[in-house]
């Protein structure tokens, strides 16, 4: 029989919310060697994702976008909204502030094979695992879909 990610998934995960601070955050993340933590809502609703990708913007900083001037216009090569929301990212104080919001989710009774797909699809390193409530009951990352290969 094929794995499900109930199976798979790391169970109990570190958990934050809108409201932790980055540097609360970032010291999570270091200290338990993960990548990516879900972001909760006060009744446990997942409101978003916080990973490493997202603190980028705070040690990088971002670009303004590129633009050229026509006789006292202003044309944007690049979209400026994707730079406010970098600017915002980079400028951020909380895991609100700065988290990816809509984060992609796996229900546990889906096949692993179906998860490896939209992790792959989607190029997402992680799927928070959430129950019928909406709960996050558990994560799935790449590197448990390959322990799990490397099992069978």
């Amino acid at each position: 029989m094929s794995k499900t990610v109930i199976d798979v998934m790391s169970r109990d995960p570190i958990l934050v919310h809108p409201q932790t601070t980055l540097k609360e955050a970032i010291q999570i993340l270091a200290e338990k060697r993960i990548s990516g933590l879900p972001v909760i809502d006060n009744t446990g609703k997942l409101v978003g994702i916080i990973s490493e990708t997202d603190l980028m913007w705070q040690e990088t900083g971002v670009t303004p976008p590129a633009y050229i001037m026509i006789l006292d216009s202003v044309i944007y090569l690049q979209n400026p909204g994707t730079y406010e929301r970098d600017l915002h990212k980079a400028l951020g104080q909380t895991v609100g502030e700065v988290m990816s919001k809509n984060p992609l989710t796996i229900s546990p009774d889906k096949s692993l094979k179906e998860a490896a797909q939209l992790i792959q699809e989607h190029r997402v390193h992680r799927l928070p695992v959430l129950d019928n409530g909406g709960k996050v009951i558990g994560i799935l990352t790449r590197g448990d879909i390959i322990r799990a290969m490397a099992a069978d």
